[in-house]
This record gives structure tokens, C-alpha cells and sequence, in this order.
């Protein structure tokens, strides 16, 4: 009877740490708040844009307003119009880079190559002419930042100097681009450079990486809330720079024999 007792103050000297751990990273997931920047610019793309707010909009929702979420520009208060003559969303403030939480930049809805005034190369190239690359540039520089892209929006990043070196993804006609303006291209849905760069591929892939900095900033059980009310699952594998490398085996390799 003693050994029994003896063995089990053992165990449980063993698990109290852990759950100690456990119940201050609950702790911590409930005291936390997160505001989202979601940037706007002339010819933006709306899904790229509102899938995100959507799901932040909902995790605010469920957590009591630990998250909290608003829309806009690199020039303040006023109307964006966004790209293919569709509707315009109205940025309530300019970005503020210096305020901890997350900043989400989306891509550009146009046509997807050429160089009129209406084709995505063109947008995203006056966007990066505004004051947007210096503010995202800033929050970079901020630890208390998370800066998200979706679609096109890695390639204002990159067309900014910005990414060189960094891994990140964009839309797979984007990737070329992404290459030669000296990102890393990595091809996976959502590809998380550093805690503080995750950027996502093509368009509805803003809906994922949403549910993936709500599970990461809040927690697994707003996440799943959001994705039962959205009747979504998140797709993909987040892509970091960990583990272990898979090999990369060519297609044209010469068959056995030749």
C-alpha cells in the first residue's frame, strides 16, 4: 500500500507541471485580444479582402470581442473601390503599424496579365507606389505584428523589396513573379515565413489562413465554432521552414536500364 501511494504522489508530481502549463496557456488564450487591420486599396479584391474580415468578424463573436477587426488604407478614412468595376468598401482609419495585432493585405482583382490600367500587374504595382510599402514596411519592423497577404497581396509586398529571402506564396500564376522579385516561392496553401509573415495563395485560401492565426491567437474551439457556422474546414498543411525536408525526386530521371 505504501509503494502504491509512493507511486502515485510520483505520477502526480510528474503531470502537475504539465498541468499547470495547460491551465496558463488557457489562461492566456482568454486574456488575450487581437485587433485585425484589413488594408484596402484601389482595385483590391473583394474576397480576398472580406473572406478574412468575415472570419475575424465571427471570432469576435465568439470570444466576446477578444478579437476585433476593421477595414483600412494607406490614406485614411474613405472610399475603396475595388477591382473589375465592383462595389466599394469604405477604410474607416488609415493603417497604423505600430499597433500590435495583425495586418492583412489582399491581392487585386483585374485581368491576370498585360499591362492595361485595368490588369492585376498594373494595380498591384500602384499600390506599391502609395504610401502602403513604407507603412507594411514599418509593420514588419514591429514585433507586435503579424503581416498576412492573400493572393496577389505577397507580390505588392515583394514589388516593395520586401520579401527578399523570404519564403512566401502568392496565386500560382503570381509565382514566377514572386521568384524574380526575390521572395522564396514555396508552394502550399498558407506558408508561414516567421510567426510574424503568413501569407496564403489563391483567393478563397484567405478564408484558411484566417482560421489559422484564430486557432493560433485564440484557440482551437473558436476556430471549430467559426468553421461550423461557415460549414468550411480549412484546408491545408501550413508550410514552415521545420522538420524534416522531403526529397525532391526529378520526373525525368532515366528509368533502370538506361
Amino acid at each position: 500500500m505504501i509503494s502504491l501511494l509512493m507511486s502515485l504522489t510520483l505520477m502526480l508530481s510528474l503531470f502537475a507541471p504539465v498541468a499547470s502549463a495547460n491551465t496558463k496557456k488557457d489562461q492566456d488564450a482568454k486574456d488575450k485580444s487581437v485587433h485585425v487591420q484589413i488594408v484596402l486599396f484601389d482595385g483590391f479584391d473583394l474576397l480576398d479582402a472580406l473572406a478574412p474580415y468575415e472570419v475575424f468578424a465571427a471570432a469576435g463573436m465568439y470570444s466576446g470581442g477578444k478579437v476585433t477587426v476593421e477595414l483600412v488604407s494607406a490614406e485614411g478614412k474613405r472610399s475603396v473601390p475595388s477591382g473589375l468595376n465592383g462595389p466599394s468598401l469604405e477604410a474607416q482609419g488609415a493603417i497604423d503599424p505600430a499597433r500590435s495585432g495583425i495586418i492583412v493585405v489582399p491581392g487585386a482583382s483585374g485581368k491576370p496579365a498585360g499591362k492595361s490600367e485595368d490588369s492585376i500587374p498594373n494595380i498591384l504595382k500602384q499600390a506599391k507606389d502609395t504610401a502602403l510599402t513604407s507603412m507594411m514596411k514599418q509593420a514588419l519592423n514591429n514585433k507586435e505584428v503579424t503581416v498576412v497577404t492573400v493572393c496577389g497581396g505577397s507580390l505588392v509586398l515583394a514589388m516593395g523589396g520586401l520579401l527578399k529571402d523570404r519564403y512566401a506564396v502568392t496565386n500560382q500564376i503570381g509565382m514566377g513573379a514572386l521568384g524574380a522579385l526575390g521572395a522564396i516561392p514555396v508552394d502550399a496553401r498558407i506558408v508561414e515565413d516567421t510567426p510574424r509573415l503568413v501569407t496564403a495563395g489563391g483567393v478563397t485560401s484567405g478564408l484558411d489562413v484566417a482560421l489559422y492565426l484564430v486557432e493560433r491567437e485564440v484557440g482551437p474551439q473558436i476556430a471549430n465554432a467559426i468553421e461550423k457556422l461557415f460549414e468550411y474546414e480549412r484546408r491545408g498543411t501550413v508550410w514552415q521552414a521545420t522538420g524534416i525536408a522531403p526529397i525532391h525526386f526529378e520526373a525525368d530521371q532515366p528509368r533502370q536500364g538506361q
